[in-house]
């Protein structure tokens, strides 16, 4: 069954999920999600990725519960795809965008943590439920939230399995942006064809810098910037757009506001 469809423009990939009632997500949605990604990192023109929900109310409810149940009586190889499709947000070139309407608990949220941007509607909430299940959060939720809020609220929210709203999601870092619930749709593409606007090679090795760069020492993370930055700053497209910069505060009085802009 087909749960992710796709639609592409203005440089924008917009995959959006539908499993009713509740977009439960499963082994295989997170599958056909890692093949879609593997498809949408390789087509040109692309240079910002969206991923949102068809079922209101919902983002992401949480994770399957049957095949919760068939992780509790052993081993299931199909399982690693949670790892796979999340590493593959992290490590493809475009900036991927969680859209939350709606409920985003347990593997909803842990799916949005691995995004690099989460921007959620006035009525999303939020929750790493799994302690009132007797488990702990087991897709990365402890180790990418703790880095995104830091230890201590990581903590207050994995041992509480607390629900948090938008407002309250956003004041602890977890979203950078709340949208009106209404407008949220429009608002999210609007948002996303701005930054897909922007030169895509810059857009990749910016994401590369603020990911990688998050898990190393800062040493050498600041390695990895300055090697990114020496690459964009010599490339064809940076030198010509560096010109049209200089040409523009050539022509404009003193005190004019410049700006910069334009697609790759």
């Amino acid at each position: 069954m087909t749960t992710w469809s796709r639609e592409d423009g203005d440089g924008v990939a917009v995959l959006t999920y539908r499993n009713p009632p509740r977009n439960f997500l499963t082994f295989a949605a997170l599958e056909e999600l890692d093949a879609e990604l593997a498809r949408v990192e390789t087509t040109p023109g692309i240079g910002v990725v969206v991923l949102t929900s068809g079922v209101p109310g919902y983002f992401i409810a949480h994770a399957d519960l049957d095949e919760l149940a068939e992780l509790s009586r052993g081993p299931v190889p199909r399982a690693k795809i949670w790892y796979t499709a999340m590493r593959r947000i992290e490590r493809m070139p475009q900036p991927v965008i969680a859209a939350i309407d709606g409920q985003a608990w347990g593997g909803g949220l842990e799916l949005s943590l691995a995004c690099t941007l989460r921007w959620a509607s006035a009525s999303a909430h939020f929750s790493l439920l799994e302690i009132a299940l007797g488990i702990i959060p087991g897709a990365g939720g402890t180790q990418r939230l703790t880095r995104l809020i830091g230890p201590g609220r990581a903590a207050d929210l994995v041992l509480s399995g607390d629900v948090l709203t938008a407002d309250q999601a956003r004041t602890y870092g977890i979203v950078e942006r709340v949208l009106p619930t209404p407008r949220f749709q429009a608002e999210t593409l609007k948002l996303a064809r701005h930054l897909a606007s922007r030169p895509a090679a810059a857009l990749a090795a910016a994401k590369r810098a603020l990911v990688e760069g998050s898990r190393l020492p800062i040493t050498e993370g600041l390695r990895l910037e300055a090697a990114l930055f020496a690459e964009r700053l010599a490339s064809p497209e940076s030198v010509t757009l560096q010109e049209e910069a200089r040409r523009r505060y050539a022509d404009a009085a003193d005190g004019d506001p410049i700006t910069f802009g334009g697609r790759s």
